[in-house]
């Protein structure tokens, strides 16, 4: 497993979600902003629609800095987040984030060994995402 805290990120700090926002431009590729008991607090910009997956054995929590995500669940039904809005997809629930175009940013809280597919690897698969 990564080292979770390396010596940038060992001291107490303010962190601009707006300025760490505009330090990338790809689509659904997470990046690490902290770590906190053994959790990643990552961010992403996302546009479109990503894959269907589900995390096994891993909850992954949700929070919408900029813009709508809808995240599509089993059976048709779906979850709309405004700005602000948090969601926790409990372990082991397929699920599918996706914006209608637009761009979104997104604030998540998962543990490390979770990959941003799930399961599934593919060329969406980020399995060693960026300090940021």
């Amino acid at each position: 497993m990564k080292q979770l805290l390396d010596k940038e990120h060992v001291n107490p700090s303010v962190i601009k979600l707006s300025d760490k926002f505009e330090l990338f431009t790809q689509q659904w590729t997470p990046k690490i902003l902290a770590s906190c008991n053994n959790q990643l607090v990552k961010i992403a910009k996302v546009s479109g629609e990503f894959v269907w997956h589900k995390h096994e054995g891993q909850d992954e929590l949700f929070l919408v800095v900029k813009g709508k995500l809808t995240i599509d669940l089993p059976e048709n039904e779906s979850i709309s987040l405004n700005e602000g809005d948090i969601t926790v997809i409990p372990k082991g629930m397929e699920h599918r984030p996706r914006t209608e175009g637009e761009e979104v940013w997104i604030l998540m809280i998962e543990p490390p060994e979770t990959l941003n597919t799930g399961q599934h690897m593919n060329e969406m698969s980020i399995s060693n995402p960026d300090w940021i």
